[in-house]
């Protein structure tokens, strides 16, 4: 996989990971041998389906997936540190120190009946030992530097008295509060109208441009990654099957499931009217062995080309250009001739 392009540092180096669900016979793999890397300063978007994986992946980083889930491989490196070795109070302090969350549904992680001010201010009080005083003011400077109005005011509301934008702007306070190294985003404006969307996404941007802080984007949203990213990863049945940088993703991507997934996204028809275009077929079981490309049976290259090999073995990263590569058997290379010899009847 490509490393960080912004920065010659790997904050986040995550190799091999697997998360399942359940045991027995049938578990649900989740995460299938993720390898992913996020540079310093880098904004990374993980674009796919919902049921792709990519919520899975995100709280599986943090350490947060619950029983009957469990992290059963790989590795991930936090700035060279083990994440899987932590014990329970290192993991304590690390989270929010040196990497936040901001989850999708705001409302649902506010403490109902807390003032926003103190909800701010904990973190700064148990990481930073600040004084409920000098905690207090550094959240109501928190509260005004995400854009909430009247934040002396605000700080004593309570989470039922704030509007959906607002309630996601005091999330992102929460989370940069302790200046953390990385931030992970996980839909972050799926529930709001477009235009807050958009100031919520210049507020992230700017917010992690000022302080240095690395950004994985999580969403199924293209246009949100086209805003933000400096780098994409497309997410499929619990495999990463495209990373490259923004521009050639968003253009031109390669693998056959990036094409569909930016086929499907709205767009202006030639006669004004919206033009949308669907991915045959669903994700695949999960808890059933997929011993090929687990794209395969959606895949129209596939169809068309008669490839097998994508049904019987799991097809490597090929390289397309620098930075810039994708898991899949069909892909052309310059010379005209596929990755893999074409086994036809399939």
């Amino acid at each position: 996989m490509t490393a960080g392009i912004r920065s010659p540092h790997t904050l986040l180096d995550i190799k091999g990971l697997k998360t399942q669900f359940g045991s027995g016979r049938n578990p649900v793999n989740a995460v299938q041998g993720i390898d992913l890397k996020i540079g310093a300063g880098e904004i990374l978007g993980l674009v796919g389906e919902s049921g792709s994986g990519k919520s899975v992946l995100a709280l599986s980083i943090l350490r947060l997936i619950q029983s009957p889930g469990r992290i059963i491989g790989g590795s991930i490196l936090f700035d060279g540190k083990d994440v899987l070795a932590m014990s329970n109070r290192e993991l304590s302090g690390w989270r929010g120190r040196d990497i936040g969350i901001i989850f999708q549904q705001p409302q649902s992680c506010l403490n109902p009946v807390r003032r926003i001010g103190w909800q701010v201010a904990e973190p700064l009080r148990q990481q930073e030992k600040l004084s409920r005083k000098a905690a207090w003011d550094k959240a109501v400077t928190l509260l005004h530097s995400v854009g909430i109005p009247a934040p002396e005011e605000k700080a004593l509301a309570y989470p039922h008295q704030l509007s959906g934008g607002q309630a996601q702007r005091v999330m992102i306070a929460v989370a940069l509060a302790l200046r953390p190294r990385l931030l992970i985003a996980d839909e972050p404006t799926t529930a709001l109208d477009v235009t807050i969307q958009a100031q919520i996404l210049e507020l992230l941007r700017d917010s992690c441009r000022d302080f240095g802080t690395s950004l994985m984007l999580v969403t199924h949203d293209l246009g949100v990654v086209a805003r933000l990213a400096d780098r994409v990863a497309v997410m499929y049945a619990g495999r990463i099957v495209e990373e490259g940088p923004v521009a050639p993703m968003l253009t031109a991507p390669s693998h056959p499931y990036a094409r569909g997934l930016l086929d499907a996204a709205p767009r202006l028809g030639q006669m004004g009217g919206l033009r949308l275009r669907d991915i045959p077929g669903s994700i695949p079981d999960l808890s059933q062995p997929m011993p090929g490309c687990a794209f395969a049976p959606r895949c129209e290259l596939r169809a068309n080309l008669g490839l097998s090999a994508c049904l019987g073995e799991l097809p490597p990263f090929i390289p397309i250009s620098e930075h810039h590569s994708a898991r899949c058997w069909a892909l052309p290379q310059a010379d005209g001739i596929y990755s893999t010899p074409m086994t036809m009847g399939a």
